[in-house]
C-alpha cells in the first residue's frame, strides 16, 4: 500500500462532518430507525427469520445499509445472509454491529483521542491515533469476525439471549499495527500474565459491569492479534468500532474490542464479569451438554468451529431439473484453514468433493462452488459440509449448550428442481 493511498492519509473532514450529526442520528435511530423495503422475503421493511417469532424489522443506523434489527438500545444489527453471496469480504456498510451496553460514543475527535497502555509494563505510554499510525509498518489480515451467538435462534431446545440469524458474521480486510509492538514499547514486565482491554462505550448506570476483555499474554504477543484502524481500506465504521478496534483473528467477536482506549498488562488472571462470568462454554471438548442441563465446568470461550454455508440458493428456491446449476458458498474455522469441503443434494447420504475459491489467508471466508444437476423434478436437500486442515469438521446432529454458542451444524437447504 502507498502513502498516497493508506487510510490514515485521507482528510478526515468528511468524518469529522459525519460526527457531529451522528448523536442526533443516532438519538433517531435509539427512538425507532426506519425500516426500509426488504432485502429478503416478508413484508416490506420486515424480514422472517427462519425460527419461531423470527419475524425482524430492517432498520437503516449512520453508515450503514438497512440490516436486520435486533436491538436498537444498544444497538445490534444482523446482516441479512443474501450479502454473503456478493463476495468473499464483506462491505463495511453490511457489516453486523454488537454491543452490550446502550452507552456508546456517538462522536469522537481523532485528534484528541489517546489510547493508553499501563499495568505491568516498564514504561506506560499514552499513544494518539497518529503515532499509533507512524509506530511502525502497518500490517494487513483478512479475517472473520463472528459473534458467540451467531445463530443462536437455531437452538432447540430454546435459549436465552438475542435470536439470532446466521448473520452476525463478516469478512474484512483488517489494517492496523500488531499489539506485539505497542506492548514490546511499554515494556512486558517479568511475571505478565494477561493484558485487558477496555474501549469507550459504557454501562449506563455505574453499577454496570464495564466491557473489559482479557488475553493471555503469549496470545497478546503472537504478533497476530492487531490494533485497526481501518476495514477494507477506509476508516472503521462508528459502530464497528471507529477509531481503533482490537482484532483477534480466529476468535469470536467478544475479544474484538471497540473503540478500544485502555490497554493493561497484569500479573494475575483477569477476574471482571465479561471473563469470569460471561462468554464462559462447557469444558469439555465439545463445549456442549445434553439438552436442558448445566455443564459441571465452564472456560472462556476462544476459537471459532468449522462453519460453511451455501450461499447462492434459499430455503424454497427453484432449480431446473437436467440441467446444472452452480451452488456457492462460505467456509471458515478458527485458523487452521479450509482444507476441503463437501457437497450433497441427497441429504448427506452421498458428497462430492466441491472446488475451493481463492484462498485470502486463513483466518477468512474461504469461498466454494459445487456442479447441481438434478435427474427428475421434486424435492432435494442440500448439504454442505466443510474440513479444516487438521481434520476437524462439523457435526451432523447440532450440539447444545445453554448460552447459545458456536453452533456449527452441517447447514440444510432443502429446494425444488422444477
Amino acid at each position: 500500500m502507498t502513502a498516497s493511498d493508506h487510510p490514515h492519509r485521507r482528510p478526515t473532514r468528511e468524518r469529522r462532518r459525519f460526527l457531529q450529526g451522528a448523536g442526533a442520528l443516532m438519538a433517531q435511530a435509539a427512538l425507532g430507525a426506519t425500516a426500509l423495503d426488504a432485502l429478503a422475503a416478508g413484508t416490506p421493511g420486515k424480514v422472517a427469520m427462519p425460527f419461531a417469532n423470527g419475524e425482524r424489522e430492517l432498520a437503516t443506523f449512520p453508515q450503514k445499509r438497512p440490516l436486520i434489527l435486533l436491538t436498537s438500545r444498544p444497538p445490534q444489527l444482523e446482516t441479512p445472509f443474501s450479502v454473503f453471496n456478493e463476495g468473499i469480504l464483506t462491505p463495511n456498510d453490511a457489516f453486523f454491529v454488537r454491543y452490550h451496553w446502550s452507552g456508546i460514543p456517538t462522536s469522537i475527535d481523532p485528534q484528541t483521542y489517546r489510547l493508553r497502555i499501563g499495568g505491568h509494563v516498564k514504561a506506560p505510554l499514552e499513544l494518539s491515533l497518529a503515532e499509533l499510525k507512524t509506530l511502525t509498518d502497518p500490517v494487513e489480515i483478512v479475517a472473520v469476525n463472528q459473534c458467540s451467538g451467531n445463530s443462536r435462534g437455531f437452538f432447540d431446545p430454546r435459549v436465552n439471549g438475542g435470536q439470532l440469524g446466521n448473520g452476525a458474521m463478516g469478512n474484512a480486510r483488517w489494517t492496523g499495527v500488531p499489539l506485539k509492538k505497542v506492548l514490546e514499547k511499554a515494556g512486558v514486565q517479568p511475571g505478565a500474565v494477561q493484558v485487558t482491554f477496555n474501549g469507550l462505550d459504557k454501562p449506563p448506570l455505574e453499577t454496570g459491569p464495564d466491557f473489559v476483555k482479557a488475553l493471555n499474554i503469549d496470545h497478546a504477543l503472537d504478533g497476530e492479534v492487531m490494533l485497526a484502524w481501518a476495514m477494507n481500506g477506509a476508516d472503521l465504521p462508528m459502530l464497528n468500532g471507529y477509531p481503533l478496534r482490537l482484532v483477534v483473528p480466529g476468535h469470536y467477536g467478544t475479544y474484538w474490542v471497540k473503540h478500544l482506549s485502555d490497554i493493561q498488562v497484569v500479573d494475575k488472571v483477569f477476574d471482571g464479569f465479561w471473563m469470569a462470568s460471561a462468554y464462559r462454554i462447557p469444558a469439555n471438548p465439545c463445549a456442549c451438554v445434553a439438552p436442558g442441563t448445566a455443564p459441571s465446568a465452564t472456560t472462556p470461550i476462544g476459537r471459532f468451529t468449522v462453519r460453511s454455508f451455501i450461499t447462492s440458493l434459499e430455503d424454497g428456491a427453484k432449480v431446473p431439473a437436467g440441467r446444472e446449476t452452480v451452488v456457492r458458498g462460505i467456509a471458515f474455522d478458527g485458523g487452521y484453514g479450509i482444507g476441503e469441503v463437501g457437497f450433497s443434494a441427497d441429504g448427506g447420504r452421498s458428497w462430492q468433493s466441491a472446488k475451493l475459491g481463492q484462498d485470502l489467508g486463513r483466518y477468512s471466508f474461504r469461498e466454494w462452488t459445487a456442479v447441481l444437476r438434478p435427474p427428475r423434478r421434486g424435492k432435494l436437500d442440500l448439504r454442505v459440509r466443510a474440513v479444516n486442515r487438521t481434520g476437524q469438521s462439523q457435526p451432523l446432529e447440532a450440539l447444545w449448550n445453554p448460552p447459545g454458542y458456536m453452533r456449527n451444524v452441517v447447514e440444510t437447504t432443502r429446494v425444488t428442481a422444477v
